[in-house]
This record gives C-alpha cells, sequence and structure tokens, in this order.
C-alpha cells in the first residue's frame, strides 16, 4: 500500500470494498440457495482432462512469448496490444481444435445458447450487479496502488479512429471470448470435474468457480490491484456460466464490462500530443 495515499480516499476504497464484498457475499448466497437464472441449464460433462489442460497453458505462453520477440525490440504497446490479441487467439483456435478432437461439442466447449434474448439479459443483469461496486473499488484502490495497463499508456497518446478501434476489439471481443473460454469452460468445467471425486458434486462446482476466478485474477498480476475486483469479477462469470451451462452470457456480460472500462479510461485519460 502506498505511504502517500490520502485517509480519505483509504476509507473510500474500505468503503467499495465492503460494497463489492457485500454484493459478491449476496450473489454467492443466492447460488447456494439454489437460485435460478431463468430455465436452469447444465453443461454439458467436460472429455478433457489435466494433461489438455496443461498442454493449453503451455501453448498459451510459448505463443505470446514467440508474438512479443516478433518485431522491433522492445515491442512498442501498439505491438503489445496486436499481439496480446493475436496469440491468446490463436491458443485458443489451438485448444478448440485439440478439445473437438478429444470428442467435445461445441456445447461441450459451452459456446451453446438456446436462447439469446435470455443471455443478453443475463449479461446485462450481471452487469447491473456488480459494475458500479468493482469499478468503485478499482478507482479508489488505484489510489492506494495505481492501475498499471498497456492500453491506458497507448490511448494517452493514441487517440485516432485505428488506435481506439483497435482497443475496442482487444477488450471487448478477443479478451471476452478467449478468457471466458478458458477460465470460465476449460480450467472451471475440468476443475469442478476432477474435485467432484474428493469432495463430492455439491461442493465442486464452488471450489471450482473459486479456483477459475483466483486464476483468472492471477494473469492480470502486475496491473496495481486490479486484480483484487477482478476475483470478484471471475467468482460472478463464474456462477453465471454454471448456472447456464454456457459461456456465451459470461463473454457478452464480460465484453459490457470491459467496454464501460475502455469508455471511462477515454474520459479519464487525457491525451498526451504526439
Amino acid at each position: 500500500m502506498g505511504t502517500d495515499a490520502p485517509d480519505g480516499w483509504t476509507a473510500l476504497a474500505a468503503l467499495a470494498t465492503l460494497a463489492s464484498v457485500g454484493t459478491l457475499a449476496a450473489v454467492v448466497r443466492w447460488h447456494r440457495r439454489g437460485g435460478r437464472l431463468g430455465r436452469q441449464a447444465v453443461a454439458v460433462p467436460v472429455t478433457w482432462n489435466g494433461t489438455d489442460v496443461l498442454w493449453i497453458v503451455v501453448v498459451a505462453v510459448l505463443l505470446q512469448s514467440c508474438a512479443a520477440s516478433i518485431g522491433p525490440q522492445p515491442p512498442s504497446v501498439r505491438q503489445q496490444l496486436v499481439s496480446g490479441m493475436l496469440a491468446p487467439a490463436g491458443a485458443a483456435a489451438l485448444a478448440v481444435a485439440r478439445l473437438r478432437r478429444r470428442g467435445a461439442s461445441w456445447s461441450g466447449l459451452g459456446f451453446d445458447v438456446a436462447d439469446w434474448p435470455t443471455a443478453l439479459r443475463q449479461a446485462a443483469g450481471t452487469v447491473a450487479l456488480v459494475l458500479a461496486p468493482l469499478l468503485g473499488m478499482a478507482a479508489c484502490l488505484d489510489r492506494i496502488v495505481p492501475y498499471r495497463h498497456p492500453i491506458v499508456d497507448f490511448l494517452a497518446g493514441h487517440r485516432d479512429a485505428a488506435s481506439v478501434a483497435l482497443v475496442w476489439l482487444a477488450a471487448t471481443v478477443t479478451a471476452p471470448v478467449v478468457e471466458e473460454f478458458f477460465f470460465r469452460r476449460v480450467l472451471q468445467g475440468w476443475l469442478e470435474t476432477r474435485l467432484a471425486r474428493f469432495v463430492g458434486a455439491a461442493r465442486a462446482g464452488g471450489l471450482a468457480i473459486a479456483g477459475a476466478a483466483l486464476a483468472f485474477a492471477l494473469a492480470h498480476v502486475g496491473q496495481g490491484l486490479a486484480w483484487v475486483p477482478l476475483t470478484a469479477l471471475g467468482i460472478v462469470l463464474g456462477i453465471l456460466a454454471r448456472h447456464t451451462g454456457s459461456i456465451v452470457p459470461g463473454i457478452l456480460a464480460h465484453a459490457l464490462f470491459n467496454a464501460v472500462s475502455v469508455v471511462m479510461v477515454l474520459v479519464q485519460t487525457p491525451a498526451v500530443p504526439g
């Protein structure tokens, strides 16, 4: 924690944290009491194992390392953004191909949705529930440990249409699709199947949601204290995936959440003349 954080901001951070924890606790209680999001759906059991999950992680890391090493060094922020889209998208495509060969259907991969209007309502409701407390907490935590992300630096010096479109594509398309697939289906689905052997199906779901949410947050370490609200967001998205049997509502919610975040960065970050 930064020693120069004003007491007022520390208090606000504490209040925002309490609001976020309260919201998260309410969602978890609802989930544990058997709450339903419309017609309950059950995800198709996974057909992959720990070896497949490890293979996907290794491929994602290798592709990211290769993408970062291509081009001028050190890489520009624009280059980081492009490689940060292409490498995960490539890893996701390879993961889908591998899991399909392992017998996974599109429903099993979480991409099936029976009712798009319902999925949109579920996504909008999720964002409406968590947006204010999580962004409030993130803003206050930024006063304690400043938030760091290449997108913020990039938008400070690039406000042309092509640059904004690049950021928008990365934040609202690539990241939601890839991250929800990796964390909420591949990892969470495998964890739930694996843990059910040791703790039973009833407890395995909650533990899998928490484990995938923590992995999701740790993937964002290095961005100040952003991992704190992202852990809560990951839990909510994990519950959404488990209740709907699909990652599509989570992708839509994730995209909407990121879209609001990008708009806030554009509004709050002063442009630096090039």
